[in-house]
Protein backbone atom coordinates (compact mmCIF):
# COMPACT_ATOMS: atom_id res chain seq x y z
CA UNK A 1 0.00 0.00 0.00
CA UNK A 2 1.43 3.34 -0.56
CA UNK A 3 0.23 5.63 1.73
CA UNK A 4 2.06 8.93 1.22
CA UNK A 5 0.68 11.68 2.69
CA UNK A 6 -1.64 9.29 5.30
CA UNK A 7 -2.02 10.63 8.32
CA UNK A 8 -1.77 8.16 11.11
CA UNK A 9 -2.75 7.69 14.43
CA UNK A 10 -0.53 5.61 17.05
CA UNK A 11 -1.80 4.51 20.24
CA UNK A 12 0.71 3.04 22.66
CA UNK A 13 2.99 2.81 25.76
CA UNK A 14 6.30 3.49 26.82
CA UNK A 15 7.36 1.93 23.76
CA UNK A 16 5.72 4.00 21.86
CA UNK A 17 6.22 7.15 23.75
CA UNK A 18 9.96 6.68 22.99
CA UNK A 19 11.35 5.58 26.41
CA UNK A 20 14.72 4.73 25.57
CA UNK A 21 15.39 6.96 22.74
CA UNK A 22 18.32 9.40 22.05
CA UNK A 23 16.63 11.22 19.57
CA UNK A 24 13.04 11.18 19.98
CA UNK A 25 12.34 13.16 16.82
CA UNK A 26 14.40 10.80 14.16
CA UNK A 27 14.55 7.74 16.13
CA UNK A 28 11.41 7.01 17.65
CA UNK A 29 9.77 4.10 15.62
CA UNK A 30 6.57 6.09 14.17
CA UNK A 31 8.64 9.30 13.68
CA UNK A 32 10.98 6.67 11.14
CA UNK A 33 7.75 5.30 9.52
CA UNK A 34 6.72 8.75 9.06
CA UNK A 35 10.01 9.92 7.23
CA UNK A 36 10.24 6.16 5.50
CA UNK A 37 7.21 6.42 3.91
CA UNK A 38 6.37 10.15 3.71
CA UNK A 39 3.65 10.04 5.98
CA UNK A 40 2.01 13.99 6.00
CA UNK A 41 1.69 12.98 9.88
CA UNK A 42 1.76 10.98 13.25
CA UNK A 43 -0.48 11.73 16.03
CA UNK A 44 1.34 9.75 19.13
CA UNK A 45 -1.13 8.88 21.48
CA UNK A 46 1.02 7.18 23.97
CA UNK A 47 1.12 7.32 27.82
CA UNK A 48 3.86 5.22 29.88
CA UNK A 49 2.33 2.42 31.90
CA UNK A 50 -1.18 2.04 30.56
CA UNK A 51 -2.95 -0.95 29.74
CA UNK A 52 -5.90 -2.19 27.36
CA UNK A 53 -8.07 -3.32 29.59
CA UNK A 54 -9.54 -1.36 32.71
CA UNK A 55 -8.21 -1.43 36.12
CA UNK A 56 -10.11 -2.30 39.23
CA UNK A 57 -8.15 -1.01 41.73
CA UNK A 58 -6.19 2.16 41.15
CA UNK A 59 -2.50 2.72 40.25
CA UNK A 60 0.18 4.46 42.35
CA UNK A 61 0.47 6.20 39.09
CA UNK A 62 -2.95 7.39 37.88
CA UNK A 63 -1.77 7.55 34.20
CA UNK A 64 -1.46 3.91 34.22
CA UNK A 65 -5.14 3.62 34.48
CA UNK A 66 -6.09 5.78 31.04
CA UNK A 67 -6.64 2.77 29.34
CA UNK A 68 -6.47 2.18 25.67
CA UNK A 69 -9.85 1.08 25.21
CA UNK A 70 -11.24 4.20 26.86
CA UNK A 71 -8.13 6.83 25.33
CA UNK A 72 -9.13 5.54 21.94
CA UNK A 73 -12.37 7.80 21.47
CA UNK A 74 -10.06 11.13 22.07
CA UNK A 75 -7.91 10.16 18.21
CA UNK A 76 -8.69 11.63 15.48
CA UNK A 77 -11.25 10.10 13.43
CA UNK A 78 -10.61 11.56 10.43
CA UNK A 79 -6.96 9.48 10.03
CA UNK A 80 -6.41 7.39 7.26
CA UNK A 81 -4.88 4.68 9.45
CA UNK A 82 -4.28 3.28 13.32
CA UNK A 83 -1.48 1.68 14.60
CA UNK A 84 -1.96 0.19 18.14
CA UNK A 85 0.71 -1.34 19.90
CA UNK A 86 0.05 -2.58 23.42
CA UNK A 87 -0.53 -5.61 25.91
CA UNK A 88 2.85 -5.62 27.71
CA UNK A 89 1.23 -3.85 30.81
CA UNK A 90 -1.44 -5.73 30.52
CA UNK A 91 0.97 -8.58 31.24
CA UNK A 92 3.00 -6.92 33.56
CA UNK A 93 0.97 -5.31 36.38
CA UNK A 94 -2.50 -4.86 35.03
CA UNK A 95 -4.75 -6.57 37.27
CA UNK A 96 -7.88 -7.14 34.90
CA UNK A 97 -8.29 -11.02 34.88
CA UNK A 98 -6.77 -12.42 31.26
CA UNK A 99 -10.51 -13.57 30.59
CA UNK A 100 -11.24 -15.58 27.88
CA UNK A 101 -11.51 -15.45 23.73
CA UNK A 102 -15.51 -14.62 23.35
CA UNK A 103 -15.28 -11.40 26.44
CA UNK A 104 -16.71 -8.21 24.71
CA UNK A 105 -16.07 -5.32 27.62
CA UNK A 106 -12.70 -4.54 29.11
CA UNK A 107 -13.18 -5.55 31.92
CA UNK A 108 -10.56 -8.94 30.84
CA UNK A 109 -7.73 -8.75 28.80
CA UNK A 110 -9.07 -10.64 26.05
CA UNK A 111 -12.21 -9.04 26.32
CA UNK A 112 -10.44 -5.13 26.31
CA UNK A 113 -8.45 -6.41 22.58
CA UNK A 114 -12.16 -7.36 21.22
CA UNK A 115 -13.63 -3.95 22.24
CA UNK A 116 -10.90 -2.16 20.97
CA UNK A 117 -10.78 -3.80 17.74
CA UNK A 118 -14.52 -3.25 17.39
CA UNK A 119 -14.58 0.54 18.41
CA UNK A 120 -11.54 1.57 15.62
CA UNK A 121 -13.35 -1.03 13.07
CA UNK A 122 -16.80 0.62 13.15
CA UNK A 123 -15.05 4.35 13.77
CA UNK A 124 -12.13 3.76 10.90
CA UNK A 125 -14.11 1.85 8.41
CA UNK A 126 -12.60 1.07 5.38
CA UNK A 127 -9.33 2.48 6.34
CA UNK A 128 -6.15 0.02 7.53
CA UNK A 129 -5.97 -1.01 11.18
CA UNK A 130 -2.80 -2.34 12.74
CA UNK A 131 -2.21 -4.46 15.82
CA UNK A 132 1.50 -4.80 17.04
CA UNK A 133 1.94 -7.63 19.83
CA UNK A 134 4.09 -7.24 22.90
CA UNK A 135 7.54 -8.11 21.75
CA UNK A 136 9.65 -10.21 24.34
CA UNK A 137 10.53 -9.25 27.26
CA UNK A 138 12.91 -9.70 30.39
CA UNK A 139 13.25 -7.36 33.15
CA UNK A 140 16.40 -8.96 35.62
CA UNK A 141 15.23 -9.76 38.80
CA UNK A 142 11.43 -8.65 38.17
CA UNK A 143 9.73 -9.94 34.79
CA UNK A 144 10.45 -13.02 32.47
CA UNK A 145 7.98 -13.27 29.67
CA UNK A 146 8.14 -16.79 29.50
CA UNK A 147 6.19 -16.87 33.14
CA UNK A 148 3.27 -15.39 34.47
CA UNK A 149 4.57 -12.11 35.88
CA UNK A 150 4.42 -11.66 40.15
CA UNK A 151 4.13 -8.33 40.19
CA UNK A 152 2.14 -6.80 43.23
CA UNK A 153 -0.18 -4.99 41.23
CA UNK A 154 -1.56 -8.62 39.99
CA UNK A 155 -4.60 -9.16 41.89
CA UNK A 156 -5.34 -12.51 40.04
CA UNK A 157 -2.85 -14.98 38.25
CA UNK A 158 -2.15 -13.32 35.10
CA UNK A 159 -0.25 -16.31 32.16
CA UNK A 160 3.15 -16.26 30.02
CA UNK A 161 2.62 -12.89 27.63
CA UNK A 162 2.58 -15.06 24.70
CA UNK A 163 -0.60 -15.88 25.48
CA UNK A 164 -1.19 -12.20 25.71
CA UNK A 165 0.33 -11.72 21.92
CA UNK A 166 -2.12 -15.12 20.76
CA UNK A 167 -5.16 -13.00 21.99
CA UNK A 168 -4.51 -10.27 19.75
CA UNK A 169 -3.48 -12.30 16.87
CA UNK A 170 -6.43 -14.47 17.35
CA UNK A 171 -9.08 -12.09 17.60
CA UNK A 172 -7.68 -9.58 14.85
CA UNK A 173 -8.96 -12.09 12.56
CA UNK A 174 -12.56 -11.60 13.53
CA UNK A 175 -11.78 -7.93 12.47
CA UNK A 176 -9.72 -7.92 9.36
CA UNK A 177 -7.32 -5.90 11.77
CA UNK A 178 -3.25 -6.52 10.35
CA UNK A 179 -1.10 -8.03 13.06
CA UNK A 180 2.58 -7.31 13.28
CA UNK A 181 3.42 -10.31 15.59
CA UNK A 182 6.34 -8.54 17.55
CA UNK A 183 6.53 -11.78 20.34
CA UNK A 184 7.68 -13.86 17.32
CA UNK A 185 8.55 -11.95 14.08
CA UNK A 186 10.51 -8.87 15.29
CA UNK A 187 13.95 -11.47 15.75
CA UNK A 188 14.93 -9.67 19.80
CA UNK A 189 15.05 -12.28 22.64
CA UNK A 190 16.70 -10.30 25.35
CA UNK A 191 16.96 -13.75 26.98
CA UNK A 192 20.04 -13.60 24.29
CA UNK A 193 22.34 -11.27 26.31
CA UNK A 194 23.51 -9.97 22.75
CA UNK A 195 20.19 -8.92 21.25
CA UNK A 196 19.84 -7.64 25.63
CA UNK A 197 22.29 -5.11 25.32
CA UNK A 198 22.44 -4.27 21.42
CA UNK A 199 18.58 -3.21 20.93
CA UNK A 200 17.12 -2.80 24.70
CA UNK A 201 17.76 -0.27 27.45
CA UNK A 202 16.40 -2.67 30.25
CA UNK A 203 15.38 -5.78 28.29
CA UNK A 204 12.17 -4.22 27.81
CA UNK A 205 12.70 -0.49 26.53
CA UNK A 206 13.65 -0.88 22.95
CA UNK A 207 17.14 1.59 22.29
CA UNK A 208 17.19 3.35 18.66
CA UNK A 209 18.75 0.04 17.12
CA UNK A 210 15.42 -1.80 18.77
CA UNK A 211 13.33 0.99 17.22
CA UNK A 212 15.28 0.95 13.93
CA UNK A 213 14.18 -2.55 13.64
CA UNK A 214 10.69 -2.50 14.76
CA UNK A 215 10.13 0.19 12.25
CA UNK A 216 12.25 -1.81 9.00
CA UNK A 217 9.44 -4.93 10.33
CA UNK A 218 6.29 -2.44 10.43
CA UNK A 219 7.30 -0.60 7.31
CA UNK A 220 7.07 -3.71 5.27
CA UNK A 221 3.53 -4.87 6.82
CA UNK A 222 2.57 -1.50 5.91
CA UNK A 223 3.47 -1.93 2.34
CA UNK A 224 2.35 -5.24 1.99
CA UNK A 225 -1.25 -4.39 2.60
Amino acid sequence: MNVKGFVVNFLGDSITFGVGVSDIPNCRYDNRIAKMLGLAKVNNYSINGSRLAHQTFPSAKPWYDLCFCGRAYDMDTNADMVIVYGGVNDYIHGDAPFGEIGDTTPATFCGGVYYLMNYLRETYEGRPIIFMTPARCLLRHEVDDLFPSVHAAKRVPGKPLKAYADVISETAVQFDVKVLDLYNDLGIDPHIPAHFEQYTTDGLHLNDEGHALLAEKLKDLIESI
